[in-house]
């Protein structure tokens, strides 16, 4: 018998803002990469209009994307008849993949489980900082230059802390793991996980609003979608027992923003935000200069760095496609209605 030929290699272009593509795919991703596709690591698409875009995607059967890709709708799908495959190097595919593109039935796979990561790192930090009151302690030594008092700590100390967790999604589940070896006590709450869901992740299972009154910190990884709009309003804030912590990572809809302003200039509640509604707030917003805020530019999802865990999870999608097994990250649309 003749020898067996191996596979075609796909071919493949990248749609992204350039700026991200070299620290998504660094020198020996890169290489990997052209191991397993046809494709022109120099050539990425802002836009799917224009000639060399035509050129490139009438001949793409895999389409990597990141931040700043274009829409994916009817038109690219006219421009890409032979697309089967898109891979997102970044997290949710939510407002990037149009209905066009679930129809033709393509298969769509994104790195949003690398991305969780570094959102839970940065929210065990930000927990583990609140619980020592870390902030208040900062902003009290710059002005007296003095080490606190035993009264001014009677309540700092992470031990037997109360976390409240909303939402058991890649970030929140990673989160709970990443808690588990603390004193903490944690609980979910999350409407499609059972208590022994719950259990297995270290945690008790609880309503939302006896989760808000009993928790001293709340976090919050839920997508957002129209269930979640606006599911931290007035009432529920006021659920939150005094002193208590909001950490918000997730999406600034998923909290009342002139609710939540009114309860942290009364000073009642202690927030610390990395996402905003709107994002940026307004220069003459009072949250950037409450001390019981903490307010970070979205930054908690990947950086620096941390793109090339992106980069990777694409290369490793490729690699199984490329010796015929199903994606590991793949996303479906009937997902979208409980994911981000």
């Amino acid at each position: 018998m003749p020898p067996s030929r191996p596979a075609p290699r796909p071919r493949a272009v990248l749609a992204m803002d350039p700026v991200h593509a070299p620290r998504l795919f660094p020198p020996e991703l890169t290489a990997r990469l052209r191991q397993v596709c046809d494709i022109d690591p120099a050539l990425v698409l802002t836009d799917f209009t224009g000639p060399s875009a035509a050129a490139a995607l009438s001949r793409t059967e895999v389409l990597i994307t990141g931040w700043g890709a274009p829409h994916l709708d009817a038109g690219l799908l006219a421009a890409a008849p032979r697309l089967h495959t898109v891979l997102h190097a970044a997290g949710s595919v939510r407002a990037l993949v149009g209905e066009a593109v679930w129809r033709r039935g393509i298969t769509v796979s994104s790195a949003v489980s690398a991305n969780a990561l570094p959102v839970a790192e940065y929210t065990l930090a930000m927990i583990l900082l609140a619980g020592k009151d870390t902030f208040a302690h900062r902003d009290r030594y710059c002005a007296t230059h003095t080490h606190p008092t035993h009264a001014e700590t009677a309540h700092t100390g992470n031990m037997g802390r109360r976390v409240g967790v909303i939402g058991a999604s890649r970030v929140g589940r990673r989160l709970l793991e990443l808690l588990r070896p603390f004193d903490f006590t944690l609980r979910l709450h999350d409407p499609y996980a059972t208590p022994a869901d719950a259990a297995a992740l270290g945690a008790g299972l609880l309503p939302l609003d006896e989760l808000l009154r009993t928790s001293d910190i709340v976090t919050l990884h839920a997508p957002d979608i129209p269930e979640t709009h606006r599911m931290l309003d007035a009432p529920r804030l006021a659920l939150m027992r005094d002193g208590a912590v909001l950490v918000n990572t997730s999406r600034g809809a998923l909290i009342d923003p002139e609710a939540l302003t009114a309860e942290l200039v009364s000073g009642r509640l202690t927030a610390i935000l990395d996402v905003t509604e709107p994002e940026p707030l307004p220069a003459d917003s009072p949250l950037y200069r409450l001390p019981n805020v903490f307010l970070t530019p979205h930054i908690a999802g990947s950086l620096g760095n941390e793109l090339e865990r992106l980069g990777r999870t694409v290369v490793a999608e490729l690699e199984r496609l490329a010796t015929g097994r199903p994606p590991l990250h793949e996303v479906r649309r009937a997902d979208l209605t409980r994911v981000a």
